[in-house]
């Protein structure tokens, strides 16, 4: 009786073992928002690799034999999904044979899924270059997009990693409710921009615009992944000095010629918003920062 007593109790620690890892959770980032969010939502239970930069285009990354090996040890992948990563991501995910992180496993998580996209195309064209046809896949840009997030990978970082589900359920309430402070504060400031005309580089901003009810007066390229032409830039100028424009912007990681020498032949400013968090910087710094430098 004694002897199968033991052997229940040896076998049940080596179950809780196996469901409950005493270790931090690996989390591989595909992008330096879920990175940030995961570190947040983690705390000292995680220990977070974030594969891209806020410097990098997160549609073209390719699958290294590094990003293999972190995938391969991670328990967790937070992506975007909705086909940001979709050059890279397959590839990477089959290479790492992680049985955690596959398709449909618990240690899957696109954050795309939990939130409404915007831009969805019945059914995809060549002719469109970089246009997603599931939906625009940039949502981090919306911070009540990003809180929905927040919300689900809380809780699945708690089904994850059950023995912990106190502390991450302490850190995802906390989060929550700085970040709606945050966006009260933000959607003051984000008053000076409702109504205003923007040029933009490309679709990626359409989030960002959506929540604080800029207008687009124009795009600098016909379609993401399509680099500007003299003509369609001569065009656009022609028409934007007839329009009243606020601002030219674009991301960090793009090339700025097109937007720079649009600003001197209109007159507007052109300016370079960083389109992820920097390393380690939390969320409510580069979104803060942001919005002031749209301001």
């Amino acid at each position: 009786m004694k002897k199968s007593r033991h052997i229940a109790i040896v076998f049940f620690t080596l179950l809780s073992l196996c469901v409950f890892p005493a270790r931090a959770l690996e989390v591989f980032a595909c992008e330096p928002e879920w990175g940030a969010l995961a570190r947040t939502l983690g705390g000292e239970q995680v220990n977070v690799y974030t594969a891209t930069t806020n410097q990098q285009d997160p549609h073209y990354i390719q699958a290294r034999p590094g990003l293999i090996a972190k995938a391969r040890r991670a328990d967790l992948l937070v992506c975007t999904g909705a086909g940001l990563e979709a050059g890279w991501l397959s590839p990477l995910l089959q290479s790492s044979g992680n049985a955690r992180i596959q398709v449909g496993q618990p240690g899957h998580f696109m954050a795309a899924d939990f939130v409404t996209l915007l831009e969805k195309r019945a059914m995809p064209n060549p002719s469109w270059g970089g246009v997603h046809s599931v939906g625009n896949p940039h949502i981090h840009l919306d911070p009540v997009r990003l809180q929905q997030v927040a919300h689900k990978l809380g809780e699945r970082l708690q089904i994850i990693d059950p023995t912990h589900r106190a502390h991450y359920r302490a850190l995802q309430e906390k989060f929550m409710r700085a970040w709606r402070n945050k966006i009260r504060q933000w959607e003051e400031k984000a008053k000076l921009l409702q109504g205003k005309s923007i040029v933009v580089h490309d679709a990626i901003w359409i989030y960002l615009r959506a929540w604080a009810g800029i207008k687009r007066a124009g795009a600098l390229v016909p379609m993401p992944g399509i680099p500007p032409t003299s003509t369609r830039l001569r065009r656009l100028s022609a028409r934007l000095q007839r329009d009243t424009v606020y601002r030219i912007i674009y991301a960090n990681y793009q090339d700025p010629d097109a937007a720079e020498l649009l600003s001197q032949k209109i007159g507007i400013p052109a300016t370079s918003l960083d389109f992820s968090p920097g390393a380690d910087e939390p969320l409510t710094d580069w979104f803060e920062r942001l919005l002031d430098r749209l301001l």
